[in-house]
């Protein structure tokens, strides 16, 4: 195989024959595939299966707390403990939440918007607007939590180490601009992991609005793949730079344990701990006690967890290397595509030719291939180059997976073809 960009007019003509034919022996299989969101597997969910067990003399903590009853708002304290060390932060600085990570997240521009933060000086809702750093690609919900309140979403850069920050700090002179996302380790989709230089600058940011904040999304900070990464402690480096209120790290167990029925916590500065906890106790007298007394008991402690991620690991691995094998067989011989190895995470990030992914993702869905809509990882769900597709391999069984990508970079080839005729 050559590439693609050698090929001479009559040449991509008649591979584009071939392709189309070996694209109708995939429609005419009739498949029902679908790699659209990074899901963990059956198997995976069955290694946590274990902690459904709770018989009735199990229902006091260490600590004396009936987890059946009212109170404890925030948290176990074996909870926080057991978050505290999985985030590398005290347990003074965790607050517990429910089943999602991404419901703190909503709650807390939530409560920005009713009430303003600790730093505000008024309610998100008085602003005349509000804007909000969008490192792109990016987590599509994360997008579209903040186009939930009308946000005004600003692309930032995604660079190998990180989010610009040359052009971070162009924007953040606008007091407007509330807060940034960030997802800081294996982040969604490219499984960049951000570097030591990023996360300090990042901490030392100067923003025009005293009530700016880091929405620091450490969903993957315990999902290695192939190997584990490590990054700052966002909370020290904030503190260690003047703005000891500015960082918010969330993490859940929906990866961990059960998908959607997990336990989330946020990490934060003393002073945005409770000031999270007193306006939280007007809405809930406190979240599920049992859920994360069934955590801990079965996670118990950073140790046992990262051995129960290693489990995970091995599960996601070949998945993994079947993506890439794909692509490294099929794609990269002919030119037309990048993509990034991750070393953790769920995603595999690829970047066609140009003004392809659309068309990729619309052959794909033909034949009965479903993938995550062209642009959903940008704001407003405008990719400007039209080329990144993200690739969610961990649900489908392996089988399944083989076949999605025959098809999928059969479907990579037809866009690109009929792409470079359409160039002549």
């Amino acid at each position: 195989m050559k590439p693609y960009i050698a090929y001479s007019k009559q040449e991509l003509t008649f591979e584009l024959e071939n392709v189309k034919s070996l694209y109708k022996i995939y429609s005419d299989l009739r498949l029902s595939l679908d790699l659209t969101r990074g899901k963990p597997s059956p198997e995976q969910l069955d290694l946590s299966n274990d902690m459904l067990k709770l018989s009735p003399n199990e229902t006091l903590t260490m600590d004396g707390v009936d987890v059946r009853n009212y109170g404890v708002l925030g948290g176990l304290p074996s909870t926080k403990a057991l978050f505290a060390s999985l985030l590398q932060v005290e347990p003074q600085n965790i607050f517990v939440g429910g089943n999602a990570s991404l419901q703190l997240m909503y709650d807390l521009i939530a409560k920005a918007y009713t009430h303003g933060l600790a730093n505000s000086h008024q309610p998100w809702s008085k602003e005349k607007t509000v804007k909000f750093l969008c490192p792109s690609p990016g987590y599509d919900r994360h997008f579209h939590l903040s186009l939930s309140f009308s946000m005004e979403l600003i692309p930032i850069r995604m660079n190998a180490d990180g989010p610009d920050i040359e052009q971070i700090r162009e924007h953040i002179s606008d007091p407007t601009v509330k807060g940034i996302w960030c997802v800081p380790k294996f982040s969604n989709p490219d499984g960049i992991t951000y570097s030591t230089q990023v996360c300090e600058a990042l901490s030392s940011l100067r923003p025009a609005a005293d009530d700016f904040v880091l929405m620091w999304d450490n969903a993957y900070c315990v999902h290695p793949v192939y190997c584990d990464e490590t990054i700052p402690n966002i909370l020290e480096l904030c503190e260690k730079n003047g703005n000891p209120d500015m960082p918010y790290m969330f993490m859940s167990t929906s990866k961990v344990t059960f998908a959607g029925n997990g336990i989330s916590a946020v990490a934060s500065s003393e002073r945005n701990i409770e000031y999270l906890k007193k306006l939280t106790g007007y809405q809930t007298i406190g979240y599920s006690k049992v859920n994360e007394y069934l955590h801990v008991r079965f996670l118990k402690d950073r140790e046992n967890v990262l051995s129960h991620m290693q489990r995970h690991a091995d599960i996601l691995r070949p998945k993994f290397d079947i993506v890439l094998d794909s692509l490294k067989r099929e794609i990269e011989p002919l030119n037309i595509a990048e993509w990034r190895r991750p070393n953790g995470g769920y995603f595999v990030s690829f970047y066609a030719m140009p003004h392809t992914a659309s068309r990729i993702v619309a052959l794909c869905r033909e034949v009965g291939l479903k993938l995550t809509p062209a642009g959903a990882t940008y704001p407003y769900n405008t990719d400007p180059m039209d080329s990144n597709i993200r690739i969610a391999p961990s649900y489908p069984s392996v089988e399944e997976l083989k076949m999605a990508m025959e098809v999928f970079c059969v479907c990579t080839r037809y866009a690109t073809l009929e792409k470079l005729l359409d160039l002549q």
